[in-house]
């Protein structure tokens, strides 16, 4: 399948295929993302019901989010055919095979999020993806990015333009005015129990609850 964007392309094609065998699902792995959500959780106070991941690769934050909301239901949306096909296997979620660019979502859900996503995306693409998350959300949005301030690009396991580190949260609260923000932190890849990969984590919240 062909995509609009190179950056689709090469996460769809062997690059992506390539990633899911340097990231497969380990017991390290999988503390280091409950201890990150679980802090994260801590500031909804109404769990959320129903929780979609955009990128979801084979799950990893999924299968943290299994554990740490039982009752809710679990959705996945993946560009590359390697990872739906492993997430389908684990059989703890939803699994929609798709780009966001291309994805048409027929409902909406309590928590929408993304990690590691938006910094792979082409940038001129951008306000398309804060849109997309914002008409799926009922009530929080979460971005586990890398941050910086300005807009930079930086090479990617020596390839160029598939790596892209800004102020996502700032842009998005810039598009849509009806989320506001309800916390932030910062993962560290030294921290002795549960390290992670410098990422910088934006809860917001949409004011007009439906939830």
């Amino acid at each position: 399948m062909s995509y609009q964007t190179e950056q689709e392309n090469f996460w769809a094609g062997e690059f992506g295929d390539e990633y899911l065998r340097r990231n497969d699902l380990t017991p390290s792995s999988l503390a280091s993302r409950l201890a990150l959500w679980g802090k994260i959780l801590r500031n909804c106070p109404r769990c959320p019901s129903s929780v979609l991941e955009l990128g979801a690769n084979i799950g990893i934050n999924l299968h943290a989010f299994a554990l740490l909301l039982p009752d809710a239901s679990l959705t996945g949306l993946e560009i590359n055919s390697s990872a739906t096909k492993a997430l389908r296997k684990w059989g703890g979620a939803e699994v929609i095979e798709s780009s966001l660019f291309t994805f048409s979502p027929q409902k909406k859900w309590g928590f929408v999020f993304t990690s590691g996503v938006l910094i792979h995306l082409n940038p001129d693409l951008l306000p398309t993806a804060y849109t997309l998350m914002a008409e799926c959300s009922l009530r929080y949005i979460c971005m586990v990015e890398y941050y910086n301030p300005a807009p930079v690009t930086v090479a990617y396991r020596n390839n160029t333009e598939k790596l892209f580190k800004r102020d996502f949260a700032g842009e998005f609260l810039a598009l849509h005015s009806e989320f506001v923000l309800r916390d932030y932190g910062f993962v560290y890849h030294k921290d002795p129990i549960f390290p992670g990969d410098d990422l910088t984590w934006f809860l917001l919240e949409r004011d007009n609850k439906e939830l």
